[in-house]
């Protein structure tokens, strides 16, 4: 059986020649760049070329642009947007429950034949008048006997007392009245979400707290770690890690009638591909953590594969963050615009800075291949073609 035809050019042609078709050979595809190698993504030349057509920014990662992106991202605390140093004042509101008792000094001449409180009371002791319970009506009143009806909603209990003895003076002797808050509906905050028991939490003249509501609805279901309370007063809606608050007790705000408190499970995490320890999807907690944690957690980089300078965070990032540089970027539907975040670890410089640049919840992280180790794909699998070919020529000759 012949020779094929190429393995017969192949063992006809001399040596010197062989070796100047397999370094032009090897040339023309080394300056392609080899794209039907395999591959785990782009080189950091593809990368950037993404940045100069446009489809994103390209922002190298220094120590101005940290300071450029923290400052945007600097997240509000409760004590800046929700913390008021007036104390509270307690009033009540439609629909809270009252119990009125009302004294006279002896003899009694109006309340006489009330029914008539003698618990822990000595004779001979003026006893108080007591009145059936009564709701704050939806016009906010109440009424009392012999005193009429009397505005409440929106009052002091100390308010509403002396508005009743007011109304008493002529017909009562020597008049008292003490009103009590016998059940709270309307001064109270809401807590949901990831707590034992979502609850409505009656707030006092104490002045409750935020973490006093979480404690009242049971504490969290999940690890501290990884949750974040959110606090709506009105229109204004504002979010911290609930190890914040716990850590800075300016954040522990006094809360108001209304508020609603919402503790969220946010698993944040971030994706990490190529040339690192391992590619996989990294939670991390809602505290956040740092590229130089990130980096770690992923073990690192691949010392046989990576390029140390080609190492990049693909984000959506608020426009307002590089205000000056995306007006021409695409804007997906929740208006961010997709910028690169360049990383040269050949830098040292840049490990200071990567313990102050902040990770986002779903951003990708990717490491780029080396030239060198496409190069040794290349020679390996030169090496797999020529070696077979080179054992069946000199097995034929």
């Amino acid at each position: 059986m012949g020779y094929p035809r190429f393995l017969r050019r192949i063992r006809g042609t001399p040596c010197r020649w062989r070796a100047a078709v397999g370094a032009v050979l090897f040339g023309l595809l080394a300056g392609c760049g080899t794209p039907w190698l395999p591959n785990s993504g782009p080189l950091r030349s593809q990368v950037a070329d993404e940045g100069q057509r446009g489809g994103a920014l390209l922002v190298e990662v220094t120590e101005a642009a940290a300071r450029q992106l923290l400052a945007g991202q600097r997240r509000l605390m409760f004590s800046e947007v929700m913390a008021n140093d007036t104390a509270l004042s307690y009033v009540v509101g439609k629909g809270d429950v009252l119990e009125v008792s009302i004294w006279e000094a002896p003899p009694a001449l109006l309340f006489s034949n009330a029914l008539l409180d003698t618990r822990g009371v000595a004779a001979g002791v003026t006893r108080a008048a007591l009145f059936p319970e009564q709701t704050i009506a939806s016009t906010g009143t109440i009424t009392v006997p012999f005193a009429g009806t009397l505005r409440a909603d929106g009052m002091t209990l100390q308010q509403i007392e002396a508005a009743i003895a007011e109304r008493l003076k002529g017909k009562a002797n020597q008049p008292q009245v003490i009103v009590r808050l016998a059940r709270n509906a309307s001064s109270s905050v809401t807590v949901v979400g990831e707590v034992s028991r979502s609850s409505l939490v009656p707030l006092t003249p104490r002045g409750e707290r935020l973490l006093d509501a979480l404690a009242e609805a049971g504490g969290v279901r999940q690890p501290v770690g990884k949750m974040s309370v959110q606090v709506t007063r009105g229109d204004l809606v504002a979010s911290l890690p609930l190890e914040t608050i716990i850590r800075d007790p300016r954040q522990n705000i006094q809360l108001r009638p209304g508020d609603v408190i919402t503790a969220l499970h946010q698993p944040f995490s971030l994706t990490v591909l190529g040339a690192t320890g391992k590619n996989e999807e990294l939670n991390f907690e809602a505290q956040g953590i740092t590229l130089a944690q990130a980096l770690a957690r992923a073990g690192g980089l691949q010392d046989a594969r990576a390029d140390s300078s080609g190492m990049f965070i693909f984000r959506l990032e608020d426009p307002a963050v590089f205000a000056h540089q995306t007006a021409s970027l695409p804007i997906d539907a929740d208006g961010r615009v997709p910028v690169i975040y360049r990383v040269d670890l050949k830098n040292p410089a840049t490990f200071f800075v990567a313990q102050r640049f902040p990770m986002r919840d779903r951003d990708v992280v990717y490491v780029a291949n080396a030239d060198a180790a496409e190069l040794q794909k290349f020679l390996n699998l030169l090496s797999s073609i020529v070696y077979p070919i080179d054992t069946v020529v000199r097995y034929n000759r």
